[in-house]
């Protein structure tokens, strides 16, 4: 099966207009028409219908598409990774990392990968698991790691698990809170600060703190940026939501101490790599994730 018909498939699939798809694979239309028809006779199915200005796959191409897309990539893969083995290089990787790792496991993660690989040439990029799917369906990014907590079940991916980090409240040194116990009523009137994948739902929340059923609350401060997070609780009165790994330094160096809260109910997180299935990784992209796997293993999530 010849490949450049494949991607002649693809590109009109991509564009579902014929002018447009030859344009992008550098070729007029009417030897661009040629080869969709002689990929229609070599597999003997119709791939698209095509109307007055209307172009859309048929059942059969989506089948064919999405079975051209893997192709395309794995062939893809597979000369990248030729050209690397054949130079005896690693080669680089693009990667994403949610907030929570990013502020916990990614700076233990980047050091021993700078140590260990030097060659290795990284981008990582930072989001949510949202924006990082998006990335990785698009093939922008080789993986993610991040909170998966949330993420739908989707045959297309391969999630693996790598543990969690369970969450807690903590406020400044010489918070009239700090050194006793106290109810989430208590707590609450100081307004919380909490990344939104760690924050329980606000329905949970209301409950616990003995609102009307269906009454929802307004949590102080939203945030995926853990530096943020930190300034606010450190210079003000709100009490912060985190993981001990995100607030290790300001607990060691005593500048933040953590709360006894009755009746908090601490939302564990749930640290995944997600790839999509069936995709062969990078050497390099293979070195990053043991990294990672180590630094969940070291930080004991």
């Amino acid at each position: 099966m010849d490949l450049r018909r494949l991607s002649h498939v693809v590109a009109l699939a991509d564009t579902l207009h014929f002018a447009r798809a030859a344009e992008a694979v550098h070729l007029s239309q009417p030897a661009f028409s040629r080869s969709i028809q002689a990929i229609e006779s070599e597999l003997g199915i119709r791939p698209f219908e095509r109307d007055v200005g209307d172009v859309r796959p048929t059942p059969a191409g989506e089948f064919v598409i999405e079975r051209a897309r893997k192709l395309l990539f794995e062939a893809r893969c597979l000369q990248r990774d030729v050209d690397l083995y054949r130079d005896s290089q690693l080669g680089d990787t693009p990667f994403g990392v949610g907030p929570l790792l990013t502020a916990t496991l990614m700076p233990r993660a980047l050091v021993a990968l700078r140590r260990e690989h030097p060659q290795v040439a990284l981008r990582m990029e930072v989001g949510n698991w949202l924006q990082l799917l998006e990335s990785l369906r698009s093939e922008n990014i080789e993986f993610f790691a991040a909170d998966v907590r949330d993420m739908p079940r989707d045959a297309a991916l391969d999630i693996q698990l790598i543990g969690g980090q369970p969450a807690h409240l903590y406020v400044r040194a010489g918070h009239p809170l700090a050194g006793r116990e106290h109810t989430l009523q208590e707590v609450w009137a100081y307004g919380l600060a909490v990344p939104k994948l760690l924050s329980p739902s606000k329905v949970e929340l209301a409950a616990l703190l003995g609102l009307p059923e269906g009454q929802e609350v307004t949590i102080a401060l939203e945030c995926d940026n853990y530096g943020m997070l930190k300034t606010v609780a450190l210079t003000t009165d709100t009490v912060l939501g985190a993981t001990t790994a995100a607030v290790g330094e300001e607990l060691e160096s005593g500048r933040l101490v953590r709360l006894i809260v009755h009746g908090w109910q601490s939302p564990t997180s749930t640290t995944g790599i997600v790839r999509l299935r069936g995709r062969t990784s990078s050497p390099a992209a293979k070195v990053a994730i043991s990294a990672i796997v180590r630094a969940a293993g070291e930080i004991n999530v």
